[in-house]
Formats: C-alpha cells, sequence, structure tokens
C-alpha cells in the first residue's frame, strides 16, 4: 500500500484541495474542536465587524485596523491549513487504495459447500458464507481459507508484488477483500460484511475520519484552553487600566495582543501533529486502529518479542562440521551434503551451500547414480540416502545413535551395548560431547553416519539478526526493557539472549506463559508491546498495551491486536516504538517552542500597547521597534506566518534519537526552548524593518 504509493506532502495534488479545505473548516461547528483556533475565530469576526461599522461610520486608523483584521483571518486559515495538509496525503493514499478495489462478482457455494456455486455480487456477501477464489479471480472480501492452499497477490494491501501463500488450517489462512489469487483454488469463509472490509477500514482510518484524539492530545487542549481562558480575563480587564491612566485601546488592537498572547501556535498544529504520526506508521505499512495505540507505542516500558523471525533469520543455517577423531572433515561434509541434496528445507539447502563453500565439494546428479532418498519422519526424525551401495543418514543424535546399535540410555554411565561392528564407546562419548557444547551454545546437533560408522556432527544454528544487538542497545538506552519469547528449551535461550543483547528471555513459553509476563508487567505499572500472528497469541495481544498482528496471520490476532503490520515483519516492532515516541517528541517539541515563542511576543507587543500611558515601558523595547503600530503588527504577522513555517516540522517530525527523558528535556528546553524566544526577536524585528520602510505601519 503505502510503498506503492509516494506521495509528496507539498505536491498540487495536496496542496491546492487543502486550501479549500482550509477555508471550508472556517465553519465554527468545526471550529469547536480546537478551543485555541475557535477562539482565534471569535475575536476575528469581532475585529471584522468592528472594522466594518468604522468603515461605514468613519473612524481612525482604518488601514492599520484592516492589516491586523487581515491577518488574525490568515492565521485562523493557516492553521486550518497545517490541519487540511496532514488530512490531505491520507486522503491521496486512501484514493489510491479505492482504485485498488475492484467491483467483483463472487462464487458463492450452495449450503452444502459442493462443487455447485452461484455468480453473486461481492457487496451482497454476509459473514459465514462460503466462497471458492480460483487462480486469476479477486477475493471478494475478508475472510479466512477453510479448504485447499493458493498462492496470493497482496500488492493492493502491501505494496508488494510477491506472492504469498495462503493455506487452511493455519496461522496463514487469513486472506483480504480485493487481493488476487494467483494459483490453485481455494474455499473462503467470509468473516467481514460489505463496508466494514479490512480494506474499508484502511481507507477509513488512512482519510482520518475514525481519528480521535488521545488522552495526551486531550489533556494538552484542556491547558491550552485553560491559558486562553485566563488571556480572555486579562486583556478584558486592560481598558479599566487604560482609562484610569488617561488614554484607551482599540477592540482591534485588543484582538490583536489576545491572540499574540495565547497559544496560538501548537493550538493551531496540534491536530496536524497527530494526524500525521498515524500517517507516518500507514507510510511504514503498518496500520493502526487507534491514536491512543500510537501514543501509547512511544511510552512503552517492555518489548516482548518472538526469537524466530524476529531475533533470528528463521531458519537454522549449518555453520560448521565437526568430524570425529580418525574421521577426515572433507569426509563428514560430503557425506552431510549428498544426505541433504534431495532435502528441500532451509537447513537441508545450507549444509549443501556449506560443504560447497567450505571445500568445493558440488551437488551430483543423483539420477545417474540411481540414488534411493530416505525422507525425514517424525517417527525416524533422520533422513539421508542409499547410493553406490552406502547408507548415509542424518538426523538427532539419539535417532543416530540408536540406528547404530547404540542407543542413548545405554550409552550414559554403564556398559555400551553395541549392537554392530565399528562403532565404539569412545566415538559415541566424543559425539555426545560434541553435541553437548553444541546445544549449550544454542545450537542444534545433527549426526552424520555411513554405512554405521560415526563421522561426526553438523552444527546448526539460530543465525541472529545483523545489528539486532546494536538494536536492543538503542532501546535500552530509551529505557525500554526487551524480552524475547521462545519455545526452545532454557539452555538454548540462554545463548541466543545472550547473543543478541536481550534484557530477559521466557523459555518454553505457552500462550498462558505470555499472557501472565504481560500482566505482570502491567501491574508494576509498565506499559507493555508484542506482536504475534497465531489464534494462540490472540489473548496476550488483547491484553498488550500496544498489540501488533502481522497480516499474514489468523482472523483472530488481527481481531486482538490495536496495530496491523501489513507486511508481516516483526522486527517492524522496533520501528513502531520509534514513530510513537517521535509523534510524543514532536509535540513536546512544538509545545514549549510555542511557549517559548509567545514569551518572546511579549515583549514586542506589551511595550508597543502602553509606553504612552507608561513611558517607563520603553526599557522593555529590546528590539528597538519604530512604532507601537509597527510592533503590534509586525507581532500578528509574524504570529501568522511561524505557524506555515512548522508545518513541514509537524508532518515530518521532530528527528527522533535515543535518549533518556531526562536528556530528551535538556534538549528540547535547548533546542526548542531557546529557539523560539531567539526566533521570534529577529522574526519581529525583521518585518519590523519591511513594514515601515514599505509604509504599512
Amino acid at each position: 500500500m503505502a510503498r506503492s504509493v509516494k506521495i509528496d506532502v507539498f505536491s498540487n495534488e495536496i496542496l491546492w484541495p487543502a486550501v479549500s479545505s482550509a477555508v471550508a473548516k472556517l465553519d465554527p461547528r468545526r471550529q469547536l474542536r480546537n478551543p485555541v483556533m475557535f477562539v482565534v475565530e471569535a475575536v476575528a469576526i469581532l475585529a471584522t465587524v468592528l472594522l466594518l461599522r468604522d468603515l461605514g461610520f468613519g473612524g481612525d486608523k482604518l488601514g492599520f485596523s484592516f492589516q491586523i483584521v487581515l491577518w488574525l483571518w490568515f492565521t485562523l486559515l493557516f492553521a486550518n491549513f497545517a490541519e487540511a495538509v496532514a488530512e490531505g496525503r491520507g486522503k491521496a493514499q486512501a484514493d489510491a487504495l479505492r482504485r485498488t478495489r475492484t467491483e467483483t462478482d463472487a462464487k458463492l457455494l450452495s449450503p452444502d459447500r459442493h462443487t455447485t456455486y452461484e455468480l453473486v455480487p461481492a457487496t451482497s456477501l454476509k459473514v459465514g458464507d462460503v466462497v471458492v477464489v480460483e487462480a486469476g479471480d479477486i477475493i471478494p472480501s475478508d475472510g479466512e481459507v477453510i479448504e485447499g492452499v493458493a498462492s496470493v497477490n497482496e500488492a493492493a494491501i502491501t505494496g508488494e508484488s510477491a506472492p504469498v501463500i495462503r493455506e487452511a488450517g493455519g496461522d496463514r489462512s487469513a486472506v483480504t477483500g480485493g487481493t488476487q489469487v494467483l494459483s490453485d483454488q481455494i474455499k473462503v469463509r467470509i468473516t467481514a460484511a460489505a463496508g466494514s472490509t479490512f480494506l474499508d477500514h484502511m481507507i477509513s482510518l488512512v482519510e482520518g475520519a475514525q481519528r480521535q484524539k488521545t488522552p495526551n492530545e486531550i489533556a494538552l487542549n484542556i491547558l491550552l484552553a485553560g491559558m486562553t481562558l485566563i488571556f480572555v480575563l486579562a486583556v478584558a480587564t486592560i481598558p479599566s487600566f487604560a482609562s484610569y491612566a488617561g488614554g484607551t485601546v482599540s477592540v482591534v488592537v485588543l484582538a490583536a495582543l489576545f491572540v499574540t498572547l495565547i497559544p496560538t501556535t501548537i493550538g493551531a498544529l496540534l491536530s496536524a501533529i497527530g494526524i500525521a504520526g498515524m500517517d507516518r506508521l500507514v507510510r511504514f505499512n503498518v496500520l493502526a486502529m487507534s491514536g491512543r495505540a500510537v501514543e501509547a507505542a512511544g511510552d512503552i516500558d517492555t518489548l516482548l518479542l518472538d526469537k524466530t523471525g524476529t531475533i533470528t533469520l528463521g531458519n537454522r543455517q549449518a555453520t560448521e562440521f565437526l568430524a570425529l577423531r580418525g574421521v577426515d572433515e572433507r569426509d563428514l561434509a560430503d557425506a552431510a551434503q549428498l544426505a541433504s541434496l534431495a532435502d528441500e528445507t532451509p537447513e537441508g539447502r545450507s549444509i549443501v551451500v556449506l560443504a560447497k563453500e567450505k571445500y568445493g565439494i558440488r551437488g551430483r546428479d543423483m539420477g545417474q547414480l540411481h540414488a534411493h532418498f530416505v525422507p525425514f519422519t517424525a517417527q525416524s526424525r533422520m533422513s539421508g540416502v542409499d547410493v553406490e551401495g552406502s547408507s548415509i543418514r542424518k538426523g538427532a543424535i539419539d535417532a543416530v545413535l540408536a540406528h547404530v546399535g547404540a542407543p542413548a540410555s545405554s550409552t550414559r554411565g554403564g556398559e555400551l551395548r553395541l549392537l554392530r561392528p565399528g562403532v565404539n564407546a569412545e566415538s559415541v562419548r566424543e559425539m555426545q560431547a560434541i553435541a553437548e557444547r553444541i546445544a549449550k551454545a544454542g545450537g542444534t546437533p545433527l549426526a552424520v553416519t555411513r554405512d554405521g560408522r560415526l563421522l561426526g556432527v553438523i552444527h546448526l544454528k539460530d543465525v541472529v539478526k545483523g545489528g539486532i544487538r546494536e538494536r536492543f542497545a538503542e532501546l535500552r538506552r530509551m529505557g525500554i526493557r526487551t524480552v524475547m519469547i521462545t519455545g526452545d528449551n532454557p539452555m538454548t535461550a540462554a545463548a541466543i539472549a545472550a547473543e543478541a543483547g536481550v534484557d530477559d528471555f521466557l523459555a518454553q513459553a505457552t500462550p498462558e506463559n505470555k499472557l501472565q509476563l504481560i500482566r505482570n508487567e502491567q501491574a508494576l505499572g509498565k506499559l507493555v508491546a508484542m506482536c504475534g500472528d497465531g489464534t494462540n497469541d490472540a489473548p496476550a495481544l488483547a491484553q498488550a498495551d500496544v498489540g501488533v498482528a502481522m497480516n499474514t496471520g489468523t482472523v483472530a490476532a488481527r481481531e486482538a491486536g490495536n496495530m496491523v503490520d501489513l507486511d508481516s515483519d516483526p522486527t517492524k516492532l522496533i520501528e513502531i516504538v520509534e514513530i510513537g515516541k517521535q509523534l510524543l517528541m514532536t509535540r513536546g517539541s512544538l509545545t514549549t517552542f510555542s511557549i517559548a515563542n509567545d514569551v518572546a511576543k511579549y515583549f514586542a507587543i506589551i511595550p508597543a500597547m502602553f509606553v504612552a500611558f507608561y513611558p517607563q515601558l520603553q526599557t522593555l523595547n529590546v528590539m528597538r521597534l519604530e512604532t507601537p503600530e509597527s510592533a503590534i503588527l509586525s507581532a500578528i504577522i509574524f504570529n501568522a506566518l511561524i505557524i506555515i513555517a512548522l508545518i513541514p516540522l509537524a508532518l515530518k517530525g521532530v528527528r527522533y534519537r535515543a535518549i533518556g527523558a531526562a536528556a530528551l528535556l535538556r534538549r528540547n528546553l535547548l533546542l526548542y526552548g531557546l529557539g523560539g524566544v531567539v526566533i521570534p526577536f529577529i522574526g519581529i524585528k525583521a518585518i519590523d524593518l519591511l513594514i515601515t520602510t514599505i509604509g504599512l505601519a
């Protein structure tokens, strides 16, 4: 989805609709959702009415009043424009998604679910209906595969052209409406009614139609509304003070003072920041069900990650051949490769590759050798080949020992009951010692034998992903505790956890164990995130504060989580945390800038308004602004322009860095606090020079 739709936020496709949308948002009913900007609109309307009165009945300084009113409306329009641009990218992506959805007919199976079906509109399907989808067909609605296996093109929702496998009875049974079956045939039970499919939900979310304000955003809105109310009371008392001092202050000037005093900058950008935070996730191919989930990701204390596919590559790889004494390592590699030529598992292919890379042994044409391959079975726990009168087997240590006549139960601390010649106690003990050493290192040993003679051990290893240790160290600097979850035994889990650099691990994990771990962390007041794709992960996903379900997973998992990763990449959980923290950092940074920005504006407008009554206030005119009128006009112009200047930062987000809360606070105060004070001094002074030069004030 997001990867296939590259949308420039400042393209004409977004900017021109945003201009008209900014005007439409002037509707007071829409402005009421933002208390600060609603008050600004009320003040702008009042100032406009007063200006029209003065135009009709005569008044002083009409040009000055007109400019103030004009810039009050610009302030409001620029704030609406920031929100409209943030929404515009989502709407453009939603339009692209709509173009991927095709009106199609569904092959609705008869109630007996045999091969007979009737063509019906996809929009008429109900939950529980069963449809058959063949190669080339569009899957008509969200559902779950109940029979068959097929490759599916999910580019409509992920932007990736590589097909994926969907099959009945596993953790990859969920299918999404609008995707296309490329091969074979599947029967799908519909799980979503028309209009409420996953794709419909995605469109609604990226358009912003379902974006609700988060608790932190609501709290900040309450704070801003409180500050606005305080300044309403403060400004309302100014006319009486001016009258007492023997002068008057016009209502238009009071309006300018009020708008520059209240926190208009953050009030104007707050909604855009929230929309952009969710949009960053969408462009990263993660669908958040609510803004609360995005925000919670930024406050995560504990991160639970599956070992397989997240911390490790997901497939064990052969890393070395360990020959027994008296056995040439090349002979071991040759036998291991021969036994693996018909093994299509990732482990088997890695053995063939390792033998080729390390010893130059190339695969042979086994057809000419009339080889007979022995497949792996759960009962034998071995595989191998019979070729040229030789029998080669590889498999679990105890299975291979039993095959050569030395059962594991007879090889530990007693007399060896050897049933075949050529096998001696020393080679058995040596093989067991090698296997134990590999297991302690977190690997998997595979024994190899030829014609009843033990040759050695293949070391299969869960390969930890490159750079993952550094990423966990980065999370640790952020104050996040990482926990690896695995079904491995504690010894293997401990070895991999140490290599990966996680803070803790949960071995031999069951669904109950995962759920209890999350509850224990939450009982300590911590926020927990985890990812999963199976039905057995659903309870933990629902319990976690941030539950990321894989799109390839089951319907139960997708419904339990509050985020869905369309790429089904578990490692993305780390990026989700970073995006959540970036959202919080952006909001905090711009709030700091806004408050500091207001403090600087006070030095411009307050002396200008009262210097006629209190000449002593001239000492506060540190910017040396030319006249009271130019000072007031410069402040109100800067107040409007700074909103436009900060829109790119609000949409892109403050650059994320993995630093602690104390360091982050210092950085914000230094960069955005100090910058919020310095920039207005420079900007207001520059505007003052410009407008006095061209005679606007």
